[in-house]
């Protein structure tokens, strides 16, 4: 699909509209380059490319609030791309479900729905980590690099890895022993890595457990 879109025209960059899937409501507008397009076919999540930052930027990075795929189409112009998705929490960094809950004369017609307040604290990171790692313990299972320690893990196999999400389980119980925060810190980190190589060797989406915390919220 990459090879049909214009991206010369745009310099590199194609508008790309957010759409929800099941109401077609308009999410949001922002671009994309090749580079995020390609990895938001591969991911099955939305990449954007940041005009301002000049970087790529992977929906939901610091909220949570991700764009799962499904459907991506292009215009008869092949120069700006239409992106059907299945949104968590809310599209507008703004707290509303939209980023288009203005109208001309900038009455809000639609309330927040989400307090950001929190989330986008100065230098506060976000959860979209979790779903980075993810995609990289994937790419690692796929093509077992040699030298990584995930090889390592994938090509010991199943209780290899229950052995070492057992060891570092036990690892974050000491440290909260110990009250030490930077420790709980450090092992949370572990044993969310190796949760993440178990979920991935196991065929289970991070969406899935998302989904199940869901409903049971």
């Amino acid at each position: 699909m990459i090879d049909k879109i214009d991206f010369a025209k745009g310099e590199g960059l194609v508008p790309a509209i957010v759409q929800d899937y099941k109401s077609g409501q308009v999410l949001m507008l922002a671009y994309m380059n090749a580079e995020s397009l390609q990895r938001t076919i591969e991911s099955g999540r939305t990449y954007f490319y940041s005009r301002s930052r000049q970087k790529l930027w992977m929906k939901g990075e610091e909220s949570g609030h991700i764009q799962e795929v499904k459907e991506i189409l292009y215009d008869c112009d092949a120069d700006s791309l239409l992106v059907r998705v299945e949104q968590t929490g809310v599209a507008c960094h703004t707290g509303h479900y939209s980023c288009f809950y203005r109208d001309i004369h900038g009455n809000e017609k639609d309330e927040t729905v989400f307090d950001t307040s929190t989330v986008y604290a100065a230098g506060k990171e976000g959860p979209g980590i979790l779903l980075e790692l993810y995609d990289v313990v994937k790419d690692r299972q796929r093509n077992l690099p040699e030298g990584s320690y995930t090889t390592y893990l994938f090509e010991k196999g199943l209780d290899k890895i229950l052995k070492k999400v057992g060891e570092e389980n036990a690892e974050v119980i000491i440290a909260a022993k110990n009250r030490e925060k930077s420790e709980i810190v450090y092992e949370t980190a572990d044993l969310l890595y190796h949760l993440l190589v178990l979920l991935v060797e196991q065929g289970v989406e991070p969406s899935d457990v998302f989904a199940e915390l869901r409903s049971r919220r």
